[in-house]
């Protein structure tokens, strides 16, 4: 998905989106895009370890390959969706300007995703040896492969439902549980 000012006109109709969940992993996500936002960026404590710049580079193949979900571009998609919402929900005479104004946005951090997946890149670097990540990207690179990394959006979606209805049901039998043992114990609440 290209970003620019073009997708400002799809704000109005995506605003009224009620199905878009932020789940843990996007607003993690949000985060690291907070912080480069700052100007902050992200160091992790082995981040002084010299990588070979193949290493990198393999890495980056890697995140590359297995970006199918275009995380990025949904990242601030969703983000400008949020910002819609907030802003119009207090002016709603100013979605046009708003929608236009987030158009400027998305396409001013458009140039920042090489930035985003460098960093994910040293992060994979520094799990794996150079060996591995050549192992790691030929796998991504075979008919198995290509079907998992161009499945893994849809498949981390219906993951994360299946984890929210678990959650639900969860709470629920846990509190009664608990409920439950207390009053065993002569404990009523």
């Amino acid at each position: 998905m290209s970003m620019n000012c073009e997708h400002a006109g799809i704000w109005i109709r995506i605003f009224n989106m009620t199905h878009i969940k932020f789940d843990g992993f996007f607003k993690a996500f949000l985060a690291v895009m907070a912080a480069f936002a700052m100007g902050v960026g992200l160091q992790s404590p082995a981040s002084s370890q010299e990588l070979s710049p193949e290493r990198i580079a393999l890495a980056r193949q890697y995140v590359d390959i297995t970006d199918n979900a275009q995380i990025f571009e949904t990242t601030i998609l969703r983000t400008g969706i949020e910002t819609m919402r907030t802003l119009v929900s207090q002016n709603p005479d100013l979605a046009e300007d708003v929608s236009a104004a987030i158009g400027v946005v998305i396409e001013a951090y458009s140039e920042r995703k090489d930035e985003l997946f460098d960093q994910f890149a040293r992060i994979y670097a520094q799990r794996f040896s150079e060996d591995e990540l050549r192992e790691i990207v030929a796998f991504y690179q075979t008919d198995v492969g290509k079907k998992l990394a161009s499945s893994n959006g849809d498949i981390n979606t219906e993951l994360s439902t299946v984890m929210q209805i678990y959650q639900s049901n969860l709470d629920i039998e846990f509190f009664a549980k608990v409920r439950a043992e207390l009053r065993a114990n002569g404990i009523d609440i």
